[in-house]
């Protein structure tokens, strides 16, 4: 045979399986990833599951699963042909498929920073035995991870959040009990008509309402201000977040541990939700014990976008309902406009304290 006719069927043969490999590759191929766990603290580790499927008794050559995975979720372990990640962002898995065959591969990511990330986004590449022709399909995956903020250790807590949960833990704790009172006094603005004594009222010709004596019950909230000055809109660069980071942890140890002595706490800020950008819905969880009320306050911590969505005074605004409760309010600065809103929450027979969080290095402080 010539080498003509050679090159020829040459050409034809690799055509033609060029042609079935590219053609139904992909066919009856089923992909699916996901986390271990699905939610974690910051510096620990996860287990990454992918599963790759061919249903089929047509082999598949090599098949190329590729993502954009964010860089605080960093994969350990050396890179290998079948594995690879660049720039930390870039995440690459080959695998090889007979017929009918099912192909597992774990990887250890270890989180880096609080978030809520979504992973499940893919490109699947296959082609043929030569490398001629290849074809590509897009697939979405539900695989996601929340990230909560590190929980800090007494060395880590500021002397001032240290003192003030201590305070209310021992020394206070009190709301008004409905089955005591202690006194008579005039109406004042916001108090319930529940409290009004009629009989006090018609005697003095004036409205009059009743002093409730105080009981044991836990309750505090921590506000936390995602600005770091008064004029800050939209996203904070990376450089500013670390004050504001450092805020939400201590928010998270604070909660957390005001849950376990069985105080009832709450938190908002004046961001937003993963995925809820622009819409302008408060981040606000109610002060409860609830037994979930850990898992409710630390999944928001982790979702939560470093992007204001209310200016700081307009958002203490929306808390007018949160009454006889010790407030705490972590803001890297201060300002008139804030002051007066805590008096309006003082008024309302609430304890606020403001304490301040550490300003980003290259932002102007108040």
């Amino acid at each position: 045979m010539s080498v003509f006719w050679i090159v020829l069927l040459t050409l034809a043969l690799s055509g033609i399986q060029a042609f079935v490999f590219v053609r139904f590759n992909l066919k009856r191929i089923e992909y699916d990833r996901r986390f271990t766990r699905k939610s974690a603290f910051e510096g620990e580790h996860v287990g990454l599951v992918e599963v790759i499927r061919n249903r089929k008794i047509l082999p598949v050559p090599w098949v190329r699963v590729e993502s954009r995975i964010s860089p605080f979720l960093r994969f350990k372990g050396a890179r290998s042909e079948e594995r690879a990640i660049n720039a930390d962002r870039y995440h690459r898995s080959i695998f090889y498929l007979g017929p009918m065959s099912q192909v597992t591969r774990s990887h250890d990511v270890e989180c880096l920073a609080r978030g809520h990330y979504e992973v499940g986004s893919v490109a699947l590449t296959s082609g043929d035995l030569l490398a001629f022709a290849y074809d590509t399909k897009q697939l979405s995956c539900q695989c996601g991870i929340d990230v909560y903020p590190r929980l800090l250790s007494e060395d880590e807590l500021n002397t001032p959040s240290t003192r003030w949960q201590g305070d209310l833990i021992v020394k206070r704790w009190i709301m008004p009990d409905p089955f005591l009172t202690s006194g008579i006094r005039g109406y004042q603005a916001g108090d319930p008509m529940r409290d009004v004594h009629w009989g006090a009222t018609a005697r003095t010709g004036s409205l009059q309402v009743k002093v409730r004596d105080y009981t044991a019950d836990p309750k505090m909230f921590v506000v936390l201000n995602v600005q770091n000055t008064e004029e800050q809109w939209g996203d904070l660069m990376d450089y500013e977040r670390g004050g504001i980071e450092q805020g939400i942890r201590m928010a998270a140890t604070l909660c957390l541990r005001a849950l376990r002595l069985g105080v009832e706490a709450g938190f908002a800020a004046n961001g937003c939700l993963y995925g809820e950008k622009g819409e302008e819905k408060p981040v606000i969880v109610p002060a409860r014990a609830s037994h979930d009320q850990a898992d409710t306050i630390l999944t928001v911590m982790a979702r939560l976008e470093l992007h204001r969505e209310f200016t700081f005074p307009r958002f203490l605004d929306l808390l007018n309902d949160v009454r006889d409760t010790d407030i705490l309010i972590l803001s890297v600065y201060d300002s008139e406009a804030i002051q007066a809103r805590m008096a309006e929450l003082r008024a309302r027979g609430n304890s606020v304290t403001l304490m301040r969080l550490e300003a980003p290095r290259h932002a102007a402080t108040a």
